[in-house]
């Protein structure tokens, strides 16, 4: 269990890396506007990422 989440956590780094990686300049705007938005707001969007990730999880296990 511990292999596969260091697994998982391994490939969302490398996920997360890509934009800032490839394209800094768009990755710096959008997190600018992720900074202007307010905290229910990015809340909500953490709460849809979590159900997202749930239910792919679910989907491919």
């Amino acid at each position: 269990m511990l292999t596969l989440f260091l697994l998982a956590l391994g490939l969302m780094l490398v996920l997360e890396g890509l934009l800032p990686f490839f394209a800094p300049r768009l990755w710096r705007d959008g997190f600018r506007r992720v900074t202007e938005l307010g905290d229910g707001q990015i809340r909500f969007f953490g709460l849809i990422s979590m159900l997202a990730g749930l239910v792919l999880l679910v989907i491919f296990k």
